[in-house]
């Protein structure tokens, strides 16, 4: 009975095209040394096939375990086939690799032998046969470079993070899943690409047009600020290159610094991560005269770290983005206030990870590092005899490098209050005495500790659901001159991240100065020569 269904099966192929979605077909040569057919059609491959065609294709190796258990899964029957030819799961797959591979100038997906076997199955032609072997060539070949896609979009692409100064888990993709999935649905799989990605990817194409208007052209140096009223021959040319990047509505080409373009210089500022009061200066012109070509890199690399990103970051967390200075409370999807901080220097970088919110210490001692303590205050020490006492500091242990901690009060460099996290970088965030670097546009100027701008803020909002701490106890606590611990109830995951371009929430997209030298490192493994 088996074999009079199959006959009747092959009879059923070869009788002529068939037609899905009101597609024509190419007919189909059954070749049952690879393929087998139940009475309704549908395809099946031989598991021994699939070990000789992972051995003809190196490319697909890594992904051996992958295909093994998806396949295995399916009873080995076709993914992107079924009788009546290519699925239309398989021709979105084919657009969205295509698109990806245009959009982000990656030719690293690119396969001219696999676009010739898909042109081939795709739109054969009625009278055009098909050998069997060329559709499981093309059905785990569109699984191979599905998995490939997979791996590289949705997780980024394949460098150890930490060589990059990265220690936030990477975010892991199960490939098995979200390929069987997206062969159930006919739809791309987003729940592991976050609202900014798309916003910031958005912009590439953007860019790209971009980069044939402006090409290689560069705005004059001005020898002082131009400063609202002022007219200069350069403004034109400041002029066309806001209104091509969306901050100036339009292009009038007066040489008048007037109302509408410093509306427009304070956006770009804005953008920019720089001083924002509507005077030119020659740092804003050495922004605007970036090249195009290098804003798209900036993009690609602020793409990757976010498909590093774990997708959830919890109902409730606390986002450092070093690069902008600025701390973010997030909420139920909600940003629920923002404020500036200060982060470490060029030479004491704050380290990229990820921590648990979870003690508040108002009147904090501070523990001076030793790498502090051995490098900045016994060199004091030998200098002036009085420099603990005037630093109101003491030594908790002697030694050869002795344990040294400044008291609370004033002028203790913790300032009134400190937040914990435990980690093995002694970071964490805290208040500080010299509120006026926060005036500063650039604020890198730490040790490695993160400062508040705003860290009552903080603590009330950490504490806001238990009563006893009314505003006012907040105060006395942080001015008491004694250390008081607070363990919060439920630990709140901290983030601290590296982008230095990103989507606001006015849709407007943000470039800031690479001060760590990471897009650096990153570009060169993305863009490396072949």
């Amino acid at each position: 009975m088996r074999v009079l269904l199959l006959a009747l099966s092959v009879l059923f192929v070869l009788a002529g095209s068939s037609c899905k979605n009101g597609r024509s077909r190419g007919m189909v040569i059954r070749d049952t040394s690879i393929t087998s057919q139940t009475a309704f059609n549908d395809l099946f491959l031989d598991s021994s096939t699939l070990g000789a065609f992972l051995h003809q294709h190196p490319q697909f190796q890594e992904f051996r375990e992958q295909f093994e258990n998806f396949y295995t899964e399916r009873n080995y029957a076709y993914a992107w086939f079924d009788s009546s030819g290519l699925s239309e799961q398989a021709n979105n797959f084919y657009n969205l690799q295509s698109a990806y591979i245009t959009d982000y100038t990656d030719s690293s997906l690119y396969d001219a032998g696999f676009n010739q076997l898909y042109q081939s199955v795709k739109a054969p032609g009625k009278n055009l046969s098909i050998p069997d072997s060329t559709i499981l060539r093309a059905e785990l070949s569109l699984t191979g470079q599905f998995f490939r896609y997979a791996a590289k979009v949705y997780a980024g692409t394949d460098m150890d993070a930490a060589e990059l100064g990265w220690f936030i888990p990477r975010k892991k993709i199960d490939l098995q899943a979200l390929l069987d999935s997206t062969i159930r649905t006919g739809q791309e799989q987003t729940a592991f690409i976050s609202p900014q990605y798309r916003k910031l990817e958005a912009f590439l194409s953007a860019y790209a047009q971009l980069e044939k208007q402006i090409g290689s052209d560069t705005i004059a140096s001005v020898a002082k600020p131009l400063r609202k009223g002022d007219s200069a021959a350069v403004i034109p040319a400041i002029r066309k290159r806001l209104f091509l990047l969306g901050d100036l509505k339009e292009d009038n080409n007066i040489p008048l610094l007037d109302t509408t373009l410093v509306l427009a210089v304070k956006q770009f500022q804005q953008r920019m991560g720089l001083l924002v009061d509507g005077v030119i200066g020659n740092r804003m012109i050495n922004e605007l005269n970036v090249p195009v070509r290098q804003r798209i890199q900036q993009i690609l690399v602020n793409l990757e770290r976010l498909r590093w990103m774990p997708p959830d970051q919890g109902q409730r967390y606390i986002l450092v983005n070093i690069p902008s200075y600025n701390l973010q409370l997030v909420d139920s999807g909600k940003q629920q206030f923002r404020m500036n901080v200060i982060v470490g220097s060029a030479a004491n970088n704050t380290v990229i990870f990820t921590g648990k919110l979870q003690y508040i210490v108002f009147s904090p001692y501070w523990n001076v590092p030793e790498s502090i303590v051995r490098n900045e205050i016994l060199p004091a020490m030998k200098k002036d005899p009085n420099y603990l006492a005037k630093q109101n500091m003491e030594i908790v242990t002697d030694g050869t490098i002795p344990v040294i901690r400044q008291k609370s009060g004033p002028r203790n460099s913790l300032g009134h209050v400190k937040f914990l996290f435990p980690n093995s970088y002694n970071i964490y965030l805290h208040d500080t005495p010299n509120r006026n670097l926060f005036a500063q546009s650039t604020r890198n100027l730490s040790h490695g500790c993160i400062r508040l701008g705003e860290p009552k803020k903080l603590a009330s909002y950490l504490l806001q659901y238990d009563s006893s701490w009314t505003s006012r106890a907040i105060d006395s606590a942080m001015y008491a001159g004694k250390e008081k611990w607070v363990t919060l109830k439920h630990t709140i995951p901290v983030y601290i991240v590296y982008f230095t371009s990103w989507v606001d929430a006015d849709g407007l997209i943000n470039f800031r100065r690479d001060i760590y030298k990471h897009d650096e490192k990153l570009a060169a493994k993305l863009f490396r020569k072949s």
